[in-house]
Order: C-alpha cells, then structure tokens, then sequence
C-alpha cells in the first residue's frame, strides 16, 4: 500500500442489507456521515444511488459550526455487494481528477453479521498531517452503532 490509499476494515452487528442502505439513504447518512464532533445535516445531503448519479453532503463543525462540503459521483453499484464513488471538495478548483476514488464491499459475514472493506484511493499523496482514515474510521464507528439500532 502506498500513501496514496488506505484500507479500513470492519465487522458490523447487522445484516448486510441494512448496512449497504445506510451508505445510499439520506436519513441514515445524516446519523452517521463525519467524524466526532461533527454533524451532517439532513437537508444537505443529496444521494442519487445509481451509476453517473451524484451525492453531497456537509459536514458541520459542532465546536465552531465551521462547514465542510463533499460531492462525488457513483461509479459503480451493486447492491447489497459494492459501492464505487468518488469523493471531493467540490468548491475545489482541482476538478473530478482531485476527487478521491472510495470503494466500500459488503460482505454477508454469516450470524447477521456484515464484514465491510473499505477503500480510499487518493489523486497524489496523502500528506502525513492528512486525517482522512482517521475521520473516516469515526465515521464507520458511528455507523457501527447507527446500524445496531437496526
């Protein structure tokens, strides 16, 4: 692995289904989507699940109410199995080639469970005071205990 990419791996307390829903449904991405301290509002959250469609959200600062926005494109979906999205700043004048490639798979992990592996390949370096896996990580904690609540 590069520093271009990071790899986060995670074992869900919740059928497979109601994992991948969480990632397309607006409500459940506003329980889950950002790391501690942070809120994603509902009515900012835009999801088209379906190939060439787009998302965004923004993320909100509890501390300072600072605002943070992302915008991406699905790639690829196959449902209950895979998401291919990409993922970036979209007030940034880099263009769809700065965008981040995630790719998240949903594994039936037997006893209701779910096995997810997920996949953040960046456009160049990940600098080291970057906190993308570690943001990313919260937010999958979150969405942890968003999903146990079935």
């Amino acid at each position: 692995m590069s520093n271009r990419e990071f790899t986060l791996v995670r074992i869900f307390d919740a059928p497979r289904d109601l994992v991948f829903r969480a990632w397309i449904e607006p409500e459940q991405i506003a329980e889950w989507a950002g790391p501690q301290g942070f809120t994603t509002r509902r009515d900012s959250i835009v999801a088209e699940p379906v190939p060439g469609g787009r998302y965004e959200s923004i993320m909100v600062s509890d501390a300072d109410g600072t605002e943070y926005r992302s915008a991406g494109v699905f790639r690829e979906i196959v449902e209950p199995e895979r998401l291919v999205f990409t993922w970036g700043d979209p007030t940034g004048d880099g263009g769809p080639e700065h965008d981040s490639v995630i790719t998240v798979t949903f594994t039936d992990a037997g006893n209701g469970k779910t096995a997810l592996n997920f996949h953040l390949l960046a456009p160049g370096p990940l600098s080291p005071d970057d906190s993308a896996a570690h943001g990313w990580g919260q937010s999958l904690d979150r969405l942890a205990r968003t999903v146990a609540k079935g």
